[in-house]
């Protein structure tokens, strides 16, 4: 296996150019190869840009997934962003920093995990940068389009409207927590917590779906955590919520008896589960739940609704009690 410092920087980027010939969208002029990458924009689109850095020792550890694995992670992260705002993928850029003694093999694992996410949503990698770094370091910049119409941002939720989210909570929590060795669980659980940590599902086709709807006022990802998102939902649209009920993935719930956590608690601060949540016009409720399983076959989850005011708060007992944040923060402890 060929460590990155047997080769000079050009042949490390025509492998990578070798490997991702052949995905790229019609509208990229130019791609890999040039001081920058050249692309034709839909004149009837606004374009939306995300970027997001996964540090090893901060975001991920390699001894807990493959390189396939974390790339396929570092893409979805961006790209859930933009189902979050109802845009479709395009193009996307790759800055790579990785220690002296990376392997090429390791290089072209990390781009094949993020070209499968790519291929998956239509999205062409155009470039990036290779640098040395400390530990492995991936920062990627993804650009979309979406109509005017269509664009769905956090500040549209309004008193009254339905929150939603795409699917259950907290599994990706439960694999995390069996990699650090705090709990362990039945084989099937065990399996299903691991594969939502290490390759979670995008929700893009969900995002657009129901980005199209004039009912639906608002949407984040739940990248941070349940509360954590909500909240910051919340706050750009000035309004308060209340979580009346939390859909709790089976890992989940058995990760939180393991730690004697409570089940709703344990899924209301796990992070990366990568599901939407949306706020609906509640007259659109029904229809749109119905539209949602028809066309996804999964339950659209209604969760607790938008109230005037500011903060969260969650249903206990028939009684609301003022929430914490309780999610992922970059820089906390």
């Amino acid at each position: 296996m060929s460590a990155v410092a047997t080769l000079r920087e050009d042949d490390l980027i025509a492998a990578i150019r070798r490997l991702l010939d052949g995905a790229s969208n019609a509208r990229v002029r130019v791609g890999i190869g040039d001081d920058a990458a050249v692309w034709q924009p839909s004149r009837s689109h606004r374009s939306v840009i995300t970027s997001d850095a996964l540090i090893e020792g901060v975001h991920f550890n390699r001894s807990w997934m493959n390189d396939r694995e974390i790339g396929v992670r570092a893409m979805i992260a961006n790209v859930s962003d933009l189902a979050a705002m109802g845009a479709r993928p395009v193009l996307g850029t790759v800055a790579l920093g990785f220690p002296k003694a990376f392997a090429v093999d390791d290089v072209l694992e990390l781009y094949r995990g993020m070209l499968a996410v790519a291929g998956q949503v239509g999205l062409a990698i155009v470039g990036g940068d290779l640098t040395r770094a400390p530990v492995l370091t991936i920062s990627i910049a993804v650009v979309g389009e979406v109509r005017q119409s269509n664009l769905k941002l956090r500040s549209g939720a309004r008193a009254g409207d339905a929150i939603v989210t795409t699917g259950m909570l907290g599994a990706s929590r439960a694999g995390l927590d069996l990699l650090r060795g705090r709990i362990t669980l039945e084989a099937a659980l065990a399996q299903a917590a691991l594969l939502a940590y290490r390759t979670p599902q995008v929700r893009l086709r969900e995002g657009l779906w129901l980005a199209a709807s004039a009912n639906v006022h608002a949407m984040i990802d739940c990248s941070d955590g349940l509360s954590t998102d909500l909240g910051r939902l919340c706050a750009a649209s000035n309004v308060g919520a209340a979580i009346v009920e939390v859909p709790i993935a089976p890992a989940a719930a058995a990760a939180a008896r393991a730690l004697g956590t409570p089940e709703t608690d344990y899924a209301l601060a796990g992070g990366e589960d990568f599901e939407l949540i949306a706020a609906v016009a509640p007259r659109a409720l029904t229809y749109l739940t119905a539209r949602f399983r028809a066309r996804f076959g999964r339950q659209l989850y209604r969760i607790g609704e938008i109230r005037a005011g500011t903060g969260l708060q969650l249903r206990i007992d028939d009684r609301d009690v003022s929430l914490a944040v309780t999610g992922y923060d970059h820089f906390g402890e």
